[in-house]
């Protein structure tokens, strides 16, 4: 390997293609001296790299593996033997892309978001390893009750935890020799931030106030949604997204079956931004779940950095740091009736300064030079 560069190997839990998050806004921004491999998990009814493809400098390869199984047949990943023998072709097929790809070796970097992983991970040759804490994992629905000893596994071997909430660095509580680095989530700024672009046909269709939502259906209060929009019928209420679970619009009756609902399923993420500026009001009606609380939310900073009014429930640390450019509901009830007050605020300049704090610029900068201050530590 040339001398200065680094090879990191990402274990993660969302496909790179899939959407937009965390993990693909800070591997593009890696310095070219990091060569990175991207192993992305199986998911039935999407698209998959069996065959690695470049993503910018990164290499991205779908490797099926463990993780939550459906009905009946999920129980039995409860029994070690199972997992371990369900486990073995991916195994291989992971030591078989990092061996002829040329990530394999102990001066390699491994990173883990897919706590899937971990045991495997763990016994891994590699200079150094890190968590990126970016979701409590334990808390999704359906984890099993195994998974805690595989996140253990691998913070028993890791040296660095990168967190994106204190409330989430205190429930995971990693060993004493695991460094703990603060490290929220963030915002293409300029791409957010710049000239407006055309409104999309949709949003042209609803017309008149909107009241949007962009990101993942999975997570929203439903039932609240539902209160605004029969609340406050003379406003269009539109939701841009993808559902992680499969037939999640055709489940909700009750939000369908009102007329100024609209529900516009995942877009490019290019034209996310076209999306969020062209809201009248941008929502954050979030499940106060012990999964969100943990979290910190893009849509927050990618809201503010359109400059658009923002109206959320108060359910996460950063939410309640975000008071001083945002309209921040305790309750329901309280989001419900806050609607026209939301859409009255003007502290456009302010969203904006708050949002240029939080670049992906800046997070993977910071990301980088504690990985190579941890190397230093290890006496690379």
């Amino acid at each position: 390997m040339p001398e200065g560069k680094q090879r990191l190997v990402w274990f993660s839990e969302v496909q790179w293609d899939f959407l937009s998050t965390r993990k693909q806004r800070l591997l593009a921004r890696f310095p070219d001296s990091w060569d990175i491999l991207f192993i992305e998990p199986f998911t039935l009814g999407r698209k998959h790299h069996w065959m690695p493809v470049r993503r910018g400098r990164v290499l991205v390869v779908t490797v099926p593996f463990l993780k939550r199984v459906p009905f009946a047949f999920g129980r039995l990943l409860n029994i070690p033997a199972v997992r371990f023998f369900l486990g073995i072709p991916g195994v291989a097929m992971m030591l078989f892309w990092t061996l002829v790809l040329g990530f394999w070796g102990g001066d390699r970097v491994i990173g883990l978001s897919n706590v899937y992983w971990g045991p495997v991970a763990a016994r891994l040759p590699a200079r150094l390893g890190f968590y990126d804490a970016n979701d409590d994992h334990l808390a999704f629905p359906g984890s099993p009750p195994w998974l805690a000893g595989y996140r253990a596994a691998w913070l028993r071997r890791a040296k660095l935890m990168f967190s994106v909430s204190s409330e989430l660095s205190e429930r995971i509580a990693p060993p004493p020799a695991v460094r703990v680095v603060p490290l929220g989530n963030g915002v293409e700024y300029e791409r957010f931030a710049g000239p407006r672009c055309d409104v999309p046909l949709p949003l042209r269709e609803a017309g008149g106030t909107v009241l949007g939502y962009l990101g993942a259906m999975d997570w929203l209060d439903v039932p609240l949604l539902v209160r605004v929009a029969g609340r406050w019928p003379g406003f269009s209420i539109v939701l841009v997204g993808p559902a992680y679970e499969h037939g999640w619009w055709e489940r909700q009756r009750e939000l369908r079956a009102l007329p100024n609902v609209r529900y516009c399923g995942l877009v490019p993420y290019d034209e996310v931004p076209c999306w969020v500026q062209h809201f009248s009001l941008a929502l954050m009606p979030m499940q106060r779940s012990p999964l969100k609380r943990a979290s910190d939310p893009n849509k927050l900073y990618e809201y503010a950095a359109a400059g658009v009014p923002v109206l959320a429930l108060n359910y996460c640390e950063a939410v309640e740091r975000a008071r001083t450019v945002a309209a921040v509901a305790d309750t329901e009830e309280e989001f419900v009736e806050m609607v026209p007050e939301a859409l009255a605020d003007r502290r456009n300049d302010e969203r904006r300064a708050f949002a240029r704090q939080h670049s992906w610029d800046a997070l993977a900068a910071a990301m980088v030079a504690e990985l190579h201050r941890a190397l230093q530590e290890e006496g690379s």
